[in-house]
């Protein structure tokens, strides 16, 4: 691939002094280590060139650039503006073309007097095959150096060829770089002025090469130098910028290039799309020396994550006076199931570090995969900050995204994109995993929203005036002030009363019935008044605020009671109580909330209470340990802190607060009218339940101060041989769960019952653990501690990462025509002493089944549970299943579903196994149908190995299959 570039013409050049008004232009142009420049314009301000150039494109980060010079004869060229046009504006361009365009020529920098430096007019285009007889019209700029090395040899000794200018290169200034310069076929010798030239303006240690090298000259004995622009090429810098480019630390080595960038712009997401947008408590810098520090093993993290080998990292390198900052990284992909171990390398550089925005882009290189020389990925990954937090702790914003460059056309390019798109989706997702085990992400819609609480929660400007317009603005102030002004008129317009009665001199009492009535009610009246008045210095005074220190102990409600209080020698009457659940409200509504008070007075009168509760993280990312730490304590056992990502899952199947996580979880089956698998989750102030099961879920969770009681249940053969747990709720407690409860018992406390544990007894403890410690009084825990000395670690082997259950991937294993109807076939899962006999054959031992029961419409539902008998097996456990069969929608065969959890063989607890059974009569043949079996595997917990042990499964359960049916025929045929 070529980029083809044709300088036409300039204009409004600046003028240089000391020639006349005039000058003597050329062009230079530069596109990696590949240089070309035009020929020199006489005497002129607007030149016009009009030539072509061609450069072979090495590196889709480089850029041209293209600067016009001065032509001085006896002194240095004089510069007059450049321009700089990156690749990557060609490539994104229509047909790969920016067409014709006059570009304004720039400053080398902004501290230039000049304010105008002209235009010049170029046509820039991205050719895939531009022919190679045409480089004696267009300077084509060939990277095959040992070609032109022999060229030069050649054109040295002479030759006949025409005399034509052509490009060659040579070395200069110790070989370090390479320029392109025109020379005749015959060979002059350098003039004087040309000599003095390259002693006085080389580098000093340019000058001892130049000297001892004769340049190479045109014909006319003129040298044309071209002299050195700035590059963003992938080449190496000279050794001296290289060696202190790597003994700088990362921090320099940032600073020095934020130095040199200051000001730049964040560069746009990449039109690929966005794989990652995500926000996470922790600093920008941190995040960026997480993911790109030397000194960070994140990179080593995620390929053994990810199964990548021989990861090679290069230290980063500053080159350029600071202009670069990149390394490269290569490793070797794992084979997938279409593609080979891949090599593959990363070329990474910053574009923009100042501190709080990171910038990287890398560049990678896939040559071994199919087509792989014919596209790179580029993947830009800019890191900036986040929205504040509550509890002043930074947060970052994460934002990764790409998008392919085609460096050759090809057919596949569809395909290549998809699987690009795909292989990347499926990378990141593990980057995003493992990077949310070493910083907690977080919501950015709650942080928005968190932001946007403490805002309101700041103290309220409020006017003197609007505070008493609040308080006075009504219709009592206002009678009292006019019954006032009324008042004080008739004392100024009335004579002096008799005195009668009992009156005496300074006492008037009055003297009718109707006298007293208004003397009350102006009492009653200024008595209002003096309570508003008072009001109203309070209000402007203080503001009722209660302050609570919950770290300790994170509260899961706040009970509230408000009373009348008419001072201390009387009874203090309750006008209502409220309750403020802190795991079912979120942030934004407990900041500004009106709560219905309960109570016979209070439901009468319809009274809320207004409160602005906010609840302040002041402890950071440490409350976890630390409370984690004081139940260790309390309950004498060690308790294992969980992943962030583990506690993202938890927090999003219940929707909890953020601050919620996840001490343990179990699988086990609820017990309502039929068995539900599914698995109970433990946090420090709940106790939940979930299952998706056959596409149905069911979820549920209630406080640990809700439950009265928990009983352990003896083992029945209904309870696979296991004991069980009641748990029992206090009255009135728990009603949002009720769905999932056993029953509601005469006294209206909810029961609920779980069985079927993997580890009966950790659970016990552990639930028992949790509850006693979140219930009992201080005296009651200091006993419990004395009476447990045993120090057990909690966490057991389901503590593994959970992910949360998932849609289990269905493949068929087996498929048959069998010689009998589907009613003959279903005897295999009646329960009858066929499937006794058959399932004992094939190796299920201790074979128990639950009668079927009806769940909804044509749907039925049964519990299994078996051991696998030793000498058939390889490994010795159990096996516990939930089947449910229904009717098939043109009620011609059956359809049965099976969910299995291994138990006691290795990393069985890692998934449970879905398996679907199809019975569908031929209409052909009334005494054959078709048997299709596909089985799946939803998996519960990370593992490395998902593929080996999902192959060993599916190849178990698909010999297991046919040998259960091939038994079945030989029973059933004989008997018919």
């Amino acid at each position: 691939m070529r980029l083809l570039v044709q300088v036409s013409e300039a204009r409004n050049l600046p003028a240089i002094d000391g020639g006349g008004g005039l000058s003597d232009p050329y062009a230079k142009l530069q596109l990696g280590r590949h240089r070309g420049k035009t020929r020199v314009a006489k005497r002129t301000l607007s030149p016009t060139w009009d030539e072509e150039f061609a450069f072979r494109v090495v590196d889709l980060k480089d850029e041209l650039v293209v600067v016009v010079v001065d032509e001085d004869r006896y002194f240095s060229d004089d510069f007059l503006g450049q321009v700089r046009v990156p690749l990557s504006a060609v490539l994104d361009a229509d047909n790969r073309s920016l067409g014709t365009q006059w570009y304004q020529l720039l400053p080398k920098s902004k501290k230039s007097k000049i304010k105008d430096y002209g235009e010049i007019r170029l046509t820039i285009s991205l050719s895939l095959n531009y022919p190679e007889e045409t480089t004696t019209l267009a300077h084509c700029v060939s990277d095959d150096l040992a070609s032109y090395s022999d060229k030069s040899t050649e054109l040295q000794k002479g030759s006949s060829l025409p005399n034509i200018p052509i490009e060659i290169p040579t070395s200069v200034s110790g070989g370090d770089e390479t320029e392109i310069i025109k020379e005749d076929r015959s060979n002059g010798v350098p003039s004087f002025v040309n000599r003095l030239y390259q002693f006085f303006s080389a580098k000093p240690k340019d000058a001892e090469a130049s000297a001892s090298a004769p340049p190479l000259t045109t014909g006319d004995g003129n040298s044309d130098i071209l002299e050195e622009t700035p590059s963003t090429s992938s080449e190496l810098p000279d050794n001296q910028d290289y060696e202190t480019g790597v003994t700088m630390s990362f921090d320099e080595q940032l600073k020095a290039f934020g130095s040199c960038h200051e000001g730049n712009e964040i560069p746009e997401n990449l039109s690929g799309g966005v794989l990652i947008d995500q926000v996470y408590a922790v600093a920008p810098s941190d995040l960026n020396g997480l993911l790109f520090s030397p000194s960070s093993d994140f990179l080593q993290s995620l390929a053994e994550m990810q199964g990548t080998t021989g990861l090679e990292i290069q230290q980063w390198r500053l080159e350029n006076d600071g202009e670069v900052l990149k390394r490269v990284v290569s490793y070797t992909k794992a084979p997938t199931a279409l593609v080979k171990a891949v090599k593959a390398t990363e070329d990474v550089s910053y574009l923009k570090a100042d501190g709080d925005i990171y910038a990287t882009l890398a560049d990678v290189s896939t040559p071994d995969v199919p087509f792989g020389n014919s596209f790179r990925v580029e993947v830009l990954t800019c890191i900036m900050p986040g929205p504040e937090l509550p509890d002043n702790e930074k947060s970052s914003r994460l934002v990764v995204s790409w998008r392919l460059n085609f460096i050759q056309s090809t057919m596949m390019k569809g395909m290549i994109e998809n699987g690009a798109k795909q292989g990347l989706k499926d990378n990141y997702i593990q980057f995003s995993e493992l990077l949310s085990r070493n910083i907690r992400p977080v919501d950015s819609k709650d942080a928005a929203a968190t932001d946007k609480v403490l805002s309101s929660v700041q103290p309220e400007q409020e006017s003197d005036w609007k505070l008493a317009f609040r308080i006075f603005g009504n219709f009592t102030v206002v009678s009292s002030l006019v019954a006032f002004i009324y008042v004080f008129s008739h004392i100024i317009l009335a004579s002096p009363s008799i005195i009668q009665g009992l009156e005496f001199p300074g006492l008037d009492l009055p003297d009718s019935v109707g006298e007293v009535v208004v003397c009350g009610v102006l009492v009653l009246q200024g008595q209002r008044v003096l309570n508003m008045i008072a009001r109203f210095i309070q209000a402007k005074r203080q503001r009722e605020i209660f302050e609570f220190d919950a770290m300790e102990d994170p509260p899961s409600v706040m009970k509230i009671n408000v009373y009348d209080f008419d001072g201390p020698f009387d009874e203090v009457e309750s006008l209502g109580h409220a309750e403020v659940n802190f795991l079912k409200s979120n942030l934004s509504e407990l900041s500004d909330i009106w709560i219905p008070l309960k109570g016979k007075l209070a439901q009468a009168c319809q009274s809320k209470l207004h409160l602005r509760i906010i609840l302040n993280n002041s402890r950071g990312t440490e409350v976890m340990k630390d409370y984690l730490d004081k139940m260790e304590k309390e309950v004498g056992k060690k308790i294992a802190v969980r992943s962030p990502h583990t506690n993202s899952a938890f927090q999003k199947i219940f929707s909890l607060p953020p601050e919620e996580f996840l001490i343990n979880d179990f699988t086990c089956h609820l017990k309502r009218k039929m068995l539900t698998q599914g698995r109970l989750f433990l946090s420090p102030r709940i106790i939940g339940f979930y299952t998706n099961l056959f596409g149905h879920k069911t979820k549920f969770f209630f406080l640990w101060e809700d439950i009265e009681d928990i009983q352990v249940m003896p083992a029945t053969l209904y309870s696979m041989g296991s004991p069980s747990l009641l748990i029992i709720l206090h009255k009135g407690r728990g009603m949002d769960a009720r769905h999932g409860a056993k029953q509601l018992d005469n006294e209206g406390r909810l029961k609920f019952h779980f069985q079927s544990f993997v580890s009966f007894n950790v659970a016990h403890k552990t639930i028992m653990a949790l509850w006693k410690a979140r219930s009992l009084t201080p005296e009651q825990k200091v006993q419990l501690v004395e009476e447990e000395s045993e120090t057990k670690d909690l966490q057991n082997n389901e503590s593994d990462s959970f992910l949360g259950i998932e849609d289990a991937k269905m493949s068929e294993v087996f498929s048959s025509t069998k010689p009998f109807d589907v009613s003959t076939l279903m005897s295999i899962f009646e329960g009858g002493p066929l499937e006794h006999q058959v399932m004992e054959k094939i190796g299920c031992m201790e074979y128990s089944v639950s009668p079927w029961e009806s769940v909804r419409a044509d749907a039925y539902q049964r519990q299994i549970h078996y051991k696998f008998d030793k000498r058939l097996a390889r490994h010795e456990g159990e096996v516990m299943s939930t089947q449910q069969k229904s009717p098939l929608p043109d009620k011609n065969g059956w359809l049965v579903e099976e969910v299995m959890t291994l138990e006691g063989i290795p990393v069985g607890e890692y998934f449970n196994l879905h398996m679907r059974y199809q019975l569908e009569q031929i209409s052909s043949k009334p005494k054959a149908c078709n048997v299709q079996v596909s089985i799946g595997i939803a998996w519960l917990k990370s593992c490395k190995n998902r593929k080996k042990i999902a192959q060993e499964v599916l190849y178990s359960a698909s010999s297991r299959l046919k040998k259960m049916f091939g038994l079945l025929e030989k029973e059933l045929l004989p008997a018919k």
